[in-house]
């Protein structure tokens, strides 16, 4: 390996490293001043995650066929079962790992 790609590889993770650390620190720096949390960040705070959430399904669920099997049949199912899961648990993992444990044991043994 040569010295120069040696160099730039150590440059590029300590710039990677000061960005990251930089953009945990922003936060802190920007609203530290005692006061009450500016009404924009709290409106993104509780809109986001499940605006994020809806994305993910529409984007898993994007290749579905209804007009050749199985019909989505895998991924209904396994919807159906981490909303069940989350109901009884209120359990968000523990709802995401069933539900993604039993998709993939579906796919892989039962919609061959």
């Amino acid at each position: 390996m040569e010295s120069s790609s040696i160099i730039y590889s150590i440059v590029i993770i300590i710039l990677i490293a000061v960005l990251t650390f930089g953009a945990r620190l922003f936060p802190y720096l920007a609203f530290s001043r005692g006061g009450e949390t500016p009404k924009v960040i709290t409106y993104l705070g509780n809109v986001l995650p499940p605006a994020v959430m809806a994305m993910l399904i529409i984007y898993c669920l994007k290749n579905i066929s209804l007009i050749k099997a199985p019909f989505g049949s895998p991924e209904l199912v396994s919807i159906l079962v981490v909303m069940v899961l989350y109901k009884i648990t209120k359990n968000n993992l523990l709802a995401m790992v069933g539900g993604t444990i039993l998709y993939m044991v579906l796919i892989q043994y039962f919609f061959v």
